[in-house]
Formats: structure tokens, C-alpha cells, sequence
């Protein structure tokens, strides 16, 4: 079995998807999330932060993964279950990474030859670390 890192490179890199997809795909593709190829390109718009650097597209990646992972129903009826995971995850990110937007993100992590490649690999661990923390937690 490929790493979730393995799957984030191939998808990237060989497949020329944007930072969303890539990690999107990866992350189903590593965890066994059962979406779709018809509904991967959702993910679509959410690269380059959603082509405005607003919000980095892998947090939404993130976001969605664990999401698919813990909501049963509906997240509004199981905020109490969601809503520590989705926030803690994104402060991780956020110290982590040192931001969440792209301004933030690409002086550090963007480089021409690589592109944001970098930050979907960090981004990667930081959804590896959460989603092993609902494991033990038993949540996932």
C-alpha cells in the first residue's frame, strides 16, 4: 500500500492536479473514502485558494476528509462531534504550516520548480496527524 505522501506526489506532480485535488484524491485514495471521480472535481475551484489565496485549498481538503470520516448524518446535528476535530485540525494547520492563506503559505513553501508542492505534503501530515488522533479517540 502507498503512502498517503506517495499518493499526494503522484497526484500532483504526474497528474497536474491543484493542491485541493491532489489531496483530496490522495486522501481517498489512503483512507478509503469511497468519493467518487464525478464528485473529485467538486475540488475543482479550490486550488490557489480558491483562485484568490483566501484560504490555502488543502485546508478545504482537509476539511472534507474528516468531515467524510466523522459525519454520520449531519454536522449541524453532530457539532459536538465535529466541531473540536475540524477546529483543532485547523489550528494545527495553522501553527504548523504558519498560516492558512496562500500570501501566508508561499513565501514559504512555493518554490517554481515544485510549485505549492510542498504544502500538500505538509498538509498531508498534518491530516495524517488528525485523522490518528480520531482513531485513538475511537471516533473514526
Amino acid at each position: 500500500m502507498k503512502t498517503l505522501e506517495e499518493y499526494v506526489r503522484y497526484y500532483y506532480v504526474e497528474r497536474h492536479y491543484n493542491c485541493s485535488e491532489a489531496l483530496i484524491q490522495a486522501a481517498n485514495d489512503y483512507y478509503g473514502l469511497h468519493i467518487t471521480e464525478d464528485d473529485m472535481r467538486m475540488f475543482g475551484g479550490f486550488g490557489g485558494g480558491m483562485y484568490s489565496g483566501i484560504v490555502c485549498g488543502t485546508v478545504v481538503s482537509i476539511v472534507a476528509t474528516l468531515s467524510k470520516m466523522i459525519v454520520k448524518e449531519s454536522a449541524r446535528k453532530e457539532g459536538a462531534t465535529i466541531r473540536p476535530v475540524i477546529a483543532g485540525t485547523v489550528r494545527d494547520f495553522k501553527e504548523y504550516l504558519g498560516g492558512l492563506s496562500c500570501p501566508e503559505l508561499k513565501p514559504k513553501y512555493y518554490n517554481k520548480e515544485d510549485s505549492c508542492l510542498k504544502t500538500v505534503l505538509l498538509a498531508a501530515e498534518v491530516l495524517e496527524r488528525s485523522v490518528e488522533k480520531l482513531k485513538a479517540e475511537g471516533a473514526e
